[in-house]
């Protein structure tokens, strides 16, 4: 083991050891943050690492040559550690993972074991599990654009350049229930085009909503694709905004943003790349149908 000293090692070998885990993590701002499963704040490497954080080893997964390893870790959610609206701000995006083994009786006795990078985080009602992705993963990432014909924008964001606010209705909740809302105070609307759109509640990640439906009383049911947040109560101001299905007809007939569509809805369909000689039949760019 290269840079272990002679000491560390002899404690390596005996039958009880006194290591932890430690991870020092650098999110693509420069912000660095320390952590470790140990139950005392450790010190080394120019970095505190933070204890009673509820960050925990979880499973590893490793390859010969070029593939990918995975780490999983779990931790909390806080304003000591890390927050949930950062990640929903993408703030930990991309993020630098330093795995460290270290001595806490001599934390100088460390030993840098794998770098990763931040890659898809689970949230559960307690905390988070974040999945480390090992450095061969950057080599499966997509650069530059796929030609495909659907866009490949967010809806509103500085490509899509679509205006939300007048697709943008402000309710308050009347009732809740697992993965369901009832809104009061949107008014009347069209709701087809808010079907797979997004509602949020506060500084909570958005939600995805699977459907919508008015009812009698004038309020409209909510059903959300994803668990509601534990934070939300009766009361709390409610923010649906309409969806988009990437195509290019949605785009210029709902939204009159055509010029702004990123995707490429002219690409010639299957049975133009697998045309044969034939005396009858159109080649109009469609899918083939047997």
């Amino acid at each position: 083991m290269t840079g272990v000293s002679d000491d560390f090692r002899a404690r390596l070998r005996q039958p009880a050891t006194t290591l932890a885990h430690a991870w020092r993590v650098t999110r693509t701002d420069g912000e660095v943050f320390g952590f470790t499963d140990h139950d005392e704040d450790l010190a080394f490497a120019g970095t505190v690492f933070c204890a009673r954080t509820g960050w925990t080893a979880g499973e590893a997964e490793a390859g010969l040559g070029l593939a990918a390893g995975t780490h999983a870790v779990d931790g909390a959610l806080s304003s000591e550690a890390i927050r949930e609206e950062d990640i929903a701000a993408g703030l930990f995006d991309g993020a630098r993972v330093e795995i460290f083994r270290v001595d806490w009786r001599k934390p100088d006795d460390h030993l840098l074991i794998d770098v990763a990078d931040f890659g898809e985080i689970t949230r559960n009602d307690v905390g988070m599990t974040v999945e480390l992705r090992g450095l061969a993963a950057r080599l499966d990432r997509r650069h530059g654009r796929f030609y495909r014909r659907r866009c490949d924008a967010a809806l509103g964001d500085a490509r899509c350049r679509v205006d939300l606010a007048p697709w943008t209705r402000v309710g308050r909740i009347a009732s809740l229930a697992e993965r369901r809302l009832v809104l009061e105070g949107l008014g009347t609307f069209d709701l087809d085009p808010y079907r797979d759109g997004r509602l949020a509640v506060g500084t909570v990640p958005e939600r995805t909503v699977a459907g919508l439906r008015a009812a009698d009383d004038g309020t409209v049911v909510a059903d959300i694709v994803e668990a509601l947040a534990p934070s939300w109560a009766v009361g709390d101001e409610a923010r649906v905004t309409a969806g988009c299905d990437r195509s290019f007809a949605t785009c210029r007939e709902r939204f009159a943003n055509g010029l702004n569509f990123r995707g490429f809805p002219h690409i010639p369909g299957a049975d133009a790349a697998l045309a044969v000689a034939k005396s009858d039949g159109l080649h109009d760019g469609s899918a083939v149908v047997p």
